[in-house]
């Protein structure tokens, strides 16, 4: 079942920024470099409509670099649709943030915004921007760079930001920043277990021993060796429950008698993989094209499916 977490708190801060959208030129979505997919708000889409869109892919010191490169693309090849269907096709911008190098976003995200702005106020009149996200993704993070100093408050947990705040850059353009929202109810149990692994449902929302097992799992089959790297492990252990008794031992996690408290290896394992202790990891990579099918005629489909011939 997936995980849900969505506090009261929520509806109002999505009310304010359907208030805002109208009034604004450009929305900044940040998303998680590690889950970009599963960080994207379908709210947001909601509620942006026609507006032009920057994707932000923030903490991504933390992530694969292949596949954030690989995100990159996507995003800004991504089909968009079409007016007739209520979403007019925003110009989609995606770039990389990271901790270690936050010049590029503070030079490219205002040049980027000027030049995306659907409607210009006119001579001198700077666009107007809003910062969007699910919790604990990396707005503030992103407000103070573009500020060049710490304007919002940053924290580790969710929730940090509690109401919609409006900072002016050197250049005078104006940016809202508001508070991180998340969905209703989130439908794909995998994609709410990363969100959960990647911290941005608080912990007091998570069973740690299943959220352990699923990172466990997930980083087993896709990055053995950073993990026997992290945990010096002298041979990969063969299942996710293997894994978190390895780390309980290694972690202070026994128990008197020698029993592994899975609920401290979990722990330790997400800790971890948040802070980047084990490696630059990617929870998701983008989805492959579809291959074009080639033209067929109706009786070749009917001949793939089996269909009986006529008598």
């Amino acid at each position: 079942m997936p995980i849900q977490w969505y506090p009261g708190h929520m509806t109002k801060a999505r009310r304010l920024i359907a208030d805002s959208m109208p009034s604004q030129d450009v929305v900044i979505e940040v998303l998680d470099a590690r889950m970009p997919r599963s960080s994207e708000n379908p709210v947001v889409t909601e509620l942006r409509r026609h507006k032009p869109v920057i994707k932000v892919l923030s903490k991504s010191d933390l992530a694969d670099p292949a596949i954030t490169k690989a995100w990159i693309r996507f995003f800004e090849e991504e089909v968009h649709p079409s007016p007739g269907d209520g979403l007019a096709p925003g110009k989609v911008v995606a770039i990389a943030l990271t901790t270690t190098r936050p010049g590029e976003a503070k030079t490219k995200l205002p040049e980027l915004c000027k030049q995306l702005a659907l409607h210009p106020r006119g001579p001198g009149k700077t666009p107007r921007v809003i910062i969007v996200g699910i919790p604990n993704v990396g707005k503030s993070t992103l407000i103070n760079t573009l500020m060049d100093r710490k304007v919002a408050k940053v924290g580790d947990e969710p929730a940090v930001t509690k109401g919609q705040q409006l900072v002016t850059l050197k250049s005078g353009m104006t940016i809202s920043d508001n508070p991180g929202i998340m969905w209703p109810k989130i439908e794909d149990e995998d994609a709410s277990l990363r969100l959960a692994f990647g911290g941005a449902i608080p912990d007091s929302a998570l069973d740690y021993e299943t959220v352990g097992f699923w990172g466990a799992k997930y980083l087993l089959g896709r990055y053995p060796a950073l993990l026997m790297a992290r945990y010096k492990l002298k041979a990969l252990p063969e299942t996710p429950m293997a894994l978190l008794q390895e780390i309980g031992k290694r972690r202070g996690g026994l128990r008197a008698g020698g029993v592994v408290d899975l609920h401290k290896a979990a722990d330790a394992l997400i800790h971890d993989f948040r802070h980047g202790a084990i490696g630059r990891i990617s929870l998701e990579s983008p989805p492959e094209p579809e291959p074009e099918r080639e033209t067929e005629t109706v009786e070749d489909d009917l001949d793939e499916l089996g269909a009986p011939e006529d008598q």
